[in-house]
C-alpha cells in the first residue's frame, strides 16, 4: 500500500513518535524522529485536516527504578525532573505536540489493565515458570541488558544479555559465557519465577498480521515483518514475555502481587493515555477514535530499532483487545555525525539543550535534517561543514535574501504596498503550479525532494531579481512601474516559498506572516496573493547565518 496523499476530504488523525525514556536527556539522534513527526503533522494541519500530536515519557523498568536509587531519590522525583527537561526541549525545537504527559499516569494504568484483562479473555494470555537470571548480592532479576558476559557465538567478552555488538548474534541471558551482573558484579544465579505471556504466536495474530504487513508503506519494513513472521505455515513468531518480578518500577498487574507490566507493555499504550488526556481536556470522543472499524487514521513516527514492537507486538495488541490497528508504521534511520557514531570524546554526542545554549537557531537543524530525509528507513548524515554552508546558502543566501532585498523599495517609494497587476507575472505563475506537489511530497515523508524543489524555485526567483536589478532601478525615477513590479513580484515569491517552507520553519513563517501582514499560511492560499489593501511592515532581520564559532562552542560544550 502506497502513502495516502491528501485529497479535497478532510481527514482525522492521532499521529504518535516514540516515547523517550526518561533515564537521560533528548539528543540530536532523537530529534530526527521528532523533527520528522512534526513536519509531516504541520503539512497535514495546513490542509485543515484535524490532525492530533501526541507524546509522552517513558517512565518505567529497572533503569528508572535504579537511576532514581543512585540519585537518592524517589522514581517519581526522576521522571518528574526529566518530564520537565525534555518538555523544554521539544518546545525549544518548536515541537508542536498537542499533549505531551507521562506513561505513569491514571490514564495508561487504566488503559493498561483494561488491555490486559481482554487480552486475558480473549486467551492470549498464558502463565509460565521460566529460569530467569538473579543477582544474588541485589536480591533481583536482572533485565537481559545488566547482565554481561561471553557471546555463545563468537566468544567476545562484557556483551549483554540479550545480544552481541560484535557478531550480531541474539540469545538468551542463561546461554552467555561466565555471565556476571552489571549492578554488583557478581555471578548470576538460575532461579524459577512465574511469568505472563502474550500469545503473539498464536494462529489468529498469524493470520492477522499477515494481512495487516500488506498497510505498511514502507518496503524495507514489509519485507523484515515477512522474515519475522516467516513463510505461510512455517511461522516464526514466538510468545512474549509482558510481566516482570518486583523490584520495579512501574504498573503492578491486578490481583497478582510482586508482578509488574513489562515497560514495553505499557510504553506504547501511553500513545492513547497521552490522547485520553487531550481528549477529556478537547471533550473529543476517545472511544469513537480508537474503535475498530472506524475513520479515523493512526499514524507512528519511530526508529527501525523498534520496528518490531511497532509492527508485531503493538498492532496485535490493538487488534484482540478491541481497539483499531494502525493506519501505518513510519521508521526511520539512525543519526551518523561527520560520518561516524555519534560520540562524546569528539563532541559529537550533542544534547538537544546544548544546542540551544550554543546559542545556534533550532530552525536551522530542522532545515538540515528535513533536507535529508526521505520515506525509507536509510542512516543519514549531520555533516557539521555541510550544515554551516546549507543553512547559509540555501536560507540566508537564497531565500531570506529575496526579501531583504526588495522590501525595503516598497517601504520607501510606495507606501509599503504592492502593485496588484504584478500578481499575473509569469515568474508567479510558474510558482503557483509548482506549489502544489510540496505537500504530496511533505505527506508522502520525501522530504528532501520538497526542500530542493523549493531551493530550485528559489533560484528561479534570485535570477529574476538579479536580471530586474531593483538597486539600479531606484536610482532613477523614470523606472518607478517596473521598480514597483520588480518589488512586487519578489515579495509575492517570497511568500510562496514561505507557505512550501513553512511546516519546516513555523517560527520564521510566522515572522514572515507578520512581516507581510496576513493571515497564517495555508496550502489553500497558494492561489491568494498579496495585496496593495494591506502593507508591509519594515523588514528586519529573519534569521542569522551559521557562525563556525557556534559549531566550535557546540563541540566543545559536549567534549
Amino acid at each position: 500500500m502506497s502513502d495516502p496523499v491528501s485529497t479535497g476530504a478532510l481527514r482525522r488523525m492521532l499521529v504518535t513518535s516514540a516515547l523517550p525514556y526518561a533515564n537521560g536527556p533528548i539528543h540530536i539522534g532523537h530529534l530526527v524522529e521528532y523533527i520528522q513527526a512534526d513536519i509531516w503533522v504541520r503539512a497535514m494541519r495546513m490542509h485543515g485536516h484535524e490532525a492530533y500530536y501526541v507524546g509522552a515519557d517513558d517512565t518505567h523498568g529497572t533503569a528508572i527504578m535504579l537511576r532514581a536509587q543512585s540519585e537518592g531519590i524517589t522514581p517519581l522525583q526522576l521522571i518528574e525532573r526529566v518530564w520537565r527537561e525534555h518538555k523544554r526541549d521539544f518546545d525549544h525545537f518548536l515541537i508542536s505536540f498537542d499533549n505531551y504527559c507521562s506513561t505513569d499516569s491514571d490514564e495508561n494504568r487504566i488503559l493498561s489493565e483494561r488491555i490486559f484483562t481482554a487480552l486475558h479473555e480473549a486467551g492470549l494470555i498464558a502463565e509460565r515458570d521460566i529460569e530467569q537470571a538473579y543477582d544474588p548480592a541485589k536480591e533481583m532479576f536482572l533485565p537481559d541488558r545488566f547482565i554481561k558476559g561471553e557471546c555463545p557465538k563468537c566468544g567476545e567478552k562484557d556483551q549483554y544479555g540479550d545480544s552481541c555488538e560484535v557478531c550480531g548474534s541474539t540469545y538468551r541471558p542463561t546461554e552467555l559465557g561466565k555471565p556476571y551482573s552489571v549492578l554488583s558484579g557478581a555471578t548470576p544465579v538460575k532461579k524459577t519465577s512465574t511469568h505472563y505471556f502474550f500469545r503473539l504466536s498464536d494462529p489468529r495474530c498469524e493470520t492477522f498480521l499477515r494481512d495487516w504487513v500488506g498497510q505498511l508503506a514502507q518496503e524495507e519494513a514489509t519485507k523484515k515483518m515477512r522474515e519475522w513472521i516467516g513463510e505461510d505455515g512455517n511461522t516464526k513468531l514466538t510468545d512474549w514475555d509482558i510481566s516482570r518480578d518486583a523490584p520495579y518500577f512501574g504498573f503492578e498487574i491486578p490481583g497478582v502481587p510482586g508482578k509488574y507490566f513489562y515497560v514495553w507493555l505499557d510504553a506504547p499504550i501511553g500513545y492513547y493515555a497521552s490522547f485520553k488526556k487531550l481528549c477529556d481536556r478537547l471533550s473529543l470522543d476517545f472511544e469513537e477514535w480508537v474503535r475498530p472499524g472506524t475513520t479515523t487514521e493512526q499514524y507512528h513516527f519511530i526508529g527501525k530499532d523498534i520496528l518490531y514492537f511497532h509492527t508485531l507486538f503493538w498492532p496485535a495488541t490493538l487488534q484482540f483487545s478491541g481497539y483499531r490497528a494502525p493506519t501505518n508504521v513510519f521508521a526511520h534511520g539512525f543519526l551518523t555525525v561527520d560520518g561516524t557514531k555519534m560520540s562524546k570524546s569528539r563532541g559529537t554526542f550533542i544534547n538537544a539543550n546544548s544546542y540551544i545554549t550554543s546559542g545556534l537557531d533550532p530552525q536551522w537543524l530542522r532545515y538540515y535534517i528535513a533536507a535529508k530525509l526521505n520515506s525509507t528507513m536509510e542512516d543519514i548524515d549531520l555533516n557539521l561543514e555541510d550544515f554551516r554552508a546549507r543553512v547559509n546558502s540555501d536560507l540566508v543566501g537564497k531565500y531570506v535574501n529575496i526579501a531583504s532585498r526588495t522590501a525595503g523599495f516598497l517601504i520607501k517609494w510606495f507606501d509599503a504596498r504592492v502593485h496588484d497587476s504584478a500578481m499575473n507575472h509569469r515568474l508567479l505563475v510558474q510558482l503557483r503550479a509548482a506549489i502544489p506537489m510540496i505537500p504530496t511530497y511533505y505527506e508522502s515523508r520525501e522530504y528532501s525532494r520538497a526542500l530542493r524543489q523549493i531551493m530550485e524555485l528559489a533560484d528561479a526567483v534570485n535570477v529574476y531579481v538579479d536580471a530586474a536589478k531593483p538597486w539600479e532601478k531606484a536610482k532613477n525615477p523614470a523606472n518607478a512601474v517596473a521598480l514597483h513590479e520588480t518589488c512586487s513580484v519578489s515579495l509575492e515569491a517570497f511568500r510562496l516559498l514561505t507557505l512550501a517552507l513553512k511546516p519546516v520553519l513555523p517560527k520564521l513563517a510566522k515572522s514572515v506572516e507578520t512581516f507581510l501582514s496576513i493571515d497564517p499560511l495555508k496550502w489553500a492560499d497558494v492561489t491568494t496573493p498579496l495585496s496593495s489593501a494591506r502593507s508591509i511592515k519594515p523588514y528586519q532581520h529573519l534569521i542569522q547565518r551559521v557562525d563556525q564559532k557556534q559549531i566550535d562552542a557546540l563541540l566543545a560544550v559536549n567534549r
